[in-house]
């Protein structure tokens, strides 16, 4: 079973994200200072931390940077309510895996742990600096679509990390505005939205002779109807990050082809 460690000085909190963790499969394990939290950490040696920005006698960050000096590679997600922007680069600079504002819905924290824990160990990149230079640039765009913000953030980064020119929209009409202005080579959809749904930003997009390529994210209940809007790819929730590389990678050389 994988462990999971809630760092949080509010006891309250710790016991709702452990109720809501153990009912998605995972061992969770709890601590209300940073000292405690770093002991279980070196003993227990938890898959993922969640940390808690704001605590008394050890805050957050100095929790990360002793469990950086431990551990560089662990992944550490971090919840910052109110947090600064120097706080937040501080945090990115001392690796961590991500960095969520507190009052979003935990069903977002449960899927950004769901990410992590699908990749090997080690494997997932830390947050870049703000300003950072990617790695090779590929040349190529890929715009995601997503309500989602965390979700969002996430492919965003996980793309900017492999070469592509990321850029991240939180619904239907901001999309076909930002493709409006400059068309990217590959959109990345989501099927369920509010308002406007991935259904009818795809036959708008049509509508408007988009020339790029379209892959539709969805659960597994909303597959069939992606496909009958005929995009390159569907891909399926929680996302592989692999296969949606792999996909990304044979739909745009189809393209070009």
């Amino acid at each position: 079973m994988i462990k999971v460690l809630v760092i949080d000085n509010d006891r309250m909190n710790c016991e709702l994200m452990q109720s809501v963790l153990a009912r998605h499969g995972y061992q969770v394990l709890s601590a209300t200072s940073g000292i405690e939290g770093l002991t279980i950490f070196r003993q227990q040696a938890p898959r993922v931390t969640i940390l808690d920005l704001h605590m008394p006698e050890m805050d957050g960050l100095t929790v990360l940077k002793e469990i950086r000096a431990y551990d560089p590679h662990a992944p550490v997600i971090i919840l910052g309510g109110g947090a600064t922007e120097e706080q937040e680069n501080h945090a990115r600079g001392l690796r961590v895996t991500d960095f969520i504002r507190k009052g979003l819905s935990l069903d977002v924290l449960v899927e950004c742990i769901s990410r992590v824990v699908q990749l090997p160990a080690k494997s997932f990149p830390p947050l870049p600096l703000a300003n950072s230079a990617a790695m090779a640039d590929t040349g190529e765009t890929i715009l995601v679509v997503d309500d989602e913000s965390l979700v969002r953030d996430l492919l965003v980064q996980f793309l900017s990390l492999r070469g592509y020119q990321a850029l991240g929209v939180k619904d239907g009409p901001e999309a076909l505005s930002m493709v409006k202005q400059s068309s990217p080579d590959l959109i990345l959809l989501d099927l369920f939205m509010p308002g406007m749904d991935g259904l009818e930003v795809l036959r708008q997009l049509r509508q408007r002779e988009y020339p790029g390529a379209v892959i539709i994210i969805t659960g597994s209940h909303g597959k069939e109807q992606a496909w009958a809007m005929e995009p390159q790819e569907v891909i399926g929730k929680p996302i592989d990050l692999d296969q949606l590389l792999m996909s990304i990678q044979l739909v745009l050389v189809c393209r070009e082809c």
